[in-house]
């Protein structure tokens, strides 16, 4: 497509304040966001994560979205209803969240704003496109910005298996080809993504939901950080 990426939107520069719990020994960002292609991981993580820490939780609602069946039976011609409902749902959420209570100890999210504009890249030919982006930059909301993204990776032939695994009926509808085209756009977002403190996970080969070594692993370096690009690459697990 040879359409420029819409304009961010607006949103504010102050952080959630990081509010360490009782004894210090689980402290957190006072915002975290997880984000990686379909059948990484997100939400899972994300509620883990909530759990663990006590914090406020926002998941995407997928199921929601009337047009995404069809959508993943014909993305030519349900791409641009399916990607105008998410970014009006994924706003919604957003300012809803932020007028509930802020001072919460840590707020946990399995997405990021800036990824609507990645699907819409992907999915919408240049006159819908054109479309998309006057409707995204006519928005104007005041959003937190996370104290840390965290970005799950694992390559197509692995999102694929878990994809199969868990058994949505019409994600067994995704091409491979799309996963890919899906996993390179996500590879060039947080290549070049500087907004907020990034961590890079290797999701191919660990297991953070089910593993506590694998989970308190990343946890170690989730309190570690407080600025700039990190990246979180163990080594699998051997019998």
């Amino acid at each position: 497509m040879t359409s420029a990426p819409p304009k961010p939107v607006k949103s504010t520069r102050a952080r959630v304040k990081d509010v360490p719990p009782p004894g210090g020994e689980t402290q957190a960002p006072g915002y975290i966001v997880i984000e990686g292609p379909i059948g990484v991981g997100k939400t899972s993580l994300a509620q883990k994560l909530s759990e663990t820490y006590g914090g406020d939780l926002l998941l995407e609602r997928p199921e929601e979205n009337p047009f995404l069946e069809r959508f993943y039976q014909s993305r030519k011609h349900f791409a641009l209803p399916t990607q105008l409902f998410f970014l009006f749902q994924r706003v919604r959420q957003l300012q809803e969240w932020k007028q509930r209570d802020l001072f919460r100890p840590t707020r946990i999210a399995d997405f990021l704003l800036e990824k609507d504009s990645l699907f819409a890249r992907i999915n919408l030919d240049d006159d819908e496109h054109r479309l998309y982006q006057q409707v995204y930059t006519q928005l104007s909301i005041d959003l937190p910005v996370p104290d840390l993204v965290i970005y799950l990776q694992a390559p197509a032939a692995v999102l694929m298996e878990r994809i199969r695994r868990r058994g949505v009926a019409f994600e067994r509808l995704i091409e491979r080809d799309y996963l890919d085209r899906l996993v390179e756009a996500y590879t060039q977002l947080f290549y070049h993504y500087t907004a907020t403190p990034l961590l890079v996970v290797n999701a191919a080969e660990i297991n953070i939901v089910d593993s506590d070594d694998d989970f308190q692993s990343l946890l170690e370096h989730i309190r570690s950080i407080r600025s700039g690009r990190h990246f979180f690459n163990p080594l699998p697990a051997t019998a």
